[in-house]
């Protein structure tokens, strides 16, 4: 998951670029970066950390330019967090393009041995975005043959791109001399949204990941990008685009919905808010059908994206609402966290749960899903070490029961708590009284109810079924190695490295008592 930025104005874009990142920030705290294009010449600075801590003055006066593109990201399945796999990336043949992506391909380690056996072209990184850009920039070669670039000309190389890329993209690029492209993949499994701005000089174009994005900042939004479409917006403000897919469906991420998007946005017609408030009343119901003879004193949720839900589960079982657990807003998120020492850790940090609430109480938790447990499990402890008599934990979303391989950093099974469990294996080892779950088909009914024209959804951590159709258990098999075999290298340095530290003050105690 991440959050990406592209636009093309009439005034300089570091500002508006700066402020669109810090809308999107919670998409992403691993790194930020930004590119600008100042006449044929391109200006960039990323680096790891927040925002706020990437982008100095003496940074953004070194982003000159009227058109520019963004990123925040975290790293996904296996990909590290050197500054070197921050974005954009920058290739600069032909032409020269810049490029931004959130998703994940699935087949990007065949591509980049493709890209030097039969394109000729060198990868540099573990990154799959400069695979991405390269396969871009190659379909634009073939496309161009030489001639002048023009918009026929670029939806021909993004007709090829989707024909060899698999998995989830959602792309923004400047094109040096040209303009602002951008893309979906066919599946639409990543949001992109279009949004402009009327000027005295002309009008502004923005395109973003989350509509907050466009909104916050005076945009006014227009559309989604459709699955499979290719938008090209030149720099003298031409807005062009094309279906560039030859099958397009739309199967967006329905893990959006329930916790990666802030609840003011709108994506592909469903407001984020009142999606999680329906999630709410489906899971309100199902409460009251496993749970009839259990009494609930309070109903209290996790912040911050938990809450519509729990509004909702308070009303339709008409018990009383309360805030119990105060949050502490400069802890990232838990669950995208890499290390599970680190997640455990930092939950204590995140949370803290007022005693006055739980005391006495039997009290119903609701979150908006429970990936790895560890939040789960130390949110049910802290209840009852304030006092909770009972505690029931609900989850606004399915079990978590499978991979994501789609851009979401929840790649292994044996990191989920819920695979090859029933749902009072995971209660006991959350340490729940009792644990209730939303289903699949409600929580895509959900979504239905808000939007009837969405017909299927990208569930595959909910349901195991990988829309892209090249997923197989080899594929997942072959990640969880890939990722298991750092995080063992880490936790033997670490071992080692409290060997060595225990050597070193055993020798200073002698030297000291000598």
């Amino acid at each position: 998951m991440c959050g990406i930025v592209g636009v093309v104005s009439r005034s300089p874009v570091n500002q508006l670029l700066y402020d669109a990142l810090l809308l999107l920030q919670h998409r992403g705290q691993d790194a930020a970066g930004i590119a600008t294009a100042n006449g044929s010449t391109f200006h960039m600075h990323k680096a790891n950390g927040m925002v706020r801590d990437v982008f100095r003055t003496r940074n953004m006066r070194s982003l000159p330019g009227t058109s520019g593109i963004g990123q925040v990201r975290y790293p996904t399945a296996g990909s590290a967090s050197s500054e070197e796999e921050a974005q954009p990336f920058y290739v600069n043949a032909p032409f020269g393009i810049v490029l931004a992506h959130n998703g994940n391909l699935t087949n990007w380690q065949q591509l980049k041995e493709e890209m030097f056996r039969v394109d000729r072209r060198h990868i540099n990184t573990h990154s799959d975005t400069e695979v991405l850009l390269n396969v871009l920039a190659h379909e634009v070669q073939l496309a161009t043959s030489g001639l002048e670039l023009d918009p026929a000309a670029l939806f021909k190389a993004v007709a090829g791109v989707h024909r060899r890329l698999r998995g989830s993209y959602a792309i923004v690029s400047l094109i040096s001399g040209y303009g602002l492209l951008a893309f979906r993949d066919p599946f639409g499994i990543r949001p992109l949204c279009i949004g402009k701005m009327e000027t005295p000089e002309g009008t502004e174009w923005m395109l973003a990941s989350e509509s907050v994005a466009l909104e916050g900042i005076g945009f006014e939004f227009v559309r989604d990008v459709r699955p499979g479409e290719a938008v090209f917006i030149d720099f003298d403000g031409n807005f062009h685009s094309q279906q560039c897919a030859t099958a397009p469906t739309l199967n967006p991420c329905i893990f959006e919905l329930v916790y990666l998007a802030r609840p003011d946005s709108v994506l592909d017609g469903v407001p984020v808010y009142n999606a999680r408030l329906r999630m709410g009343d489906y899971l309100a119901e199902k409460i009251k059908r496993e749970l009839p003879d259990v009494k609930i004193d309070v109903v209290m949720p996790i912040p911050d994206s938990s809450r519509p839900a729990a509004m909702q589960v308070a009303n339709k079982l008409g018990v009383e609402y309360r805030e119990g657990f105060f949050k502490n807003r400069y802890v990232g998120r838990t669950f995208i966290m890499p290390g599970q020492a680190m997640r455990k850790k930092s939950v204590r940090q995140k949370l803290n749960a007022m005693g006055i609430e739980f005391k006495g109480k039997n009290v119903l938790i609701i979150d908006d899903s429970i990936v790895r447990g560890t939040t789960s499990q130390e949110i049910v402890q802290m209840a009852r070490d304030a006092g909770a008599t009972k505690v029931i934990f609900a989850s606004a979303a399915p079990p978590v029961k499978y991979p994501n391989v789609y851009g979401i950093d929840m790649p292994t099974r044996g990191e989920l708590v819920a695979h090859g469990r029933t749902d009072d294996e995971v209660a006991r080892i959350i340490g729940a009284d009792y644990l209730v779950y939303q289903d699949v088909d409600s929580l895509k009914q959900a979504v239905r109810d808000i939007n009837p024209e969405l017909k299927e959804f990208e569930a595959s951590c909910f349901d195991g079924d990988y829309i892209t159709g090249d997923i197989t258990s080899t594929y997942l098999d072959n990640i969880e190695t890939a990722r298991l075999a750092p995080q063992a290298q880490s936790d033997r340095d670490a071992a080692s490295d409290a060997m060595d530290g225990g050597s070193r003050s055993q020798l200073h105690l002698q030297l000291s008592v000598e």
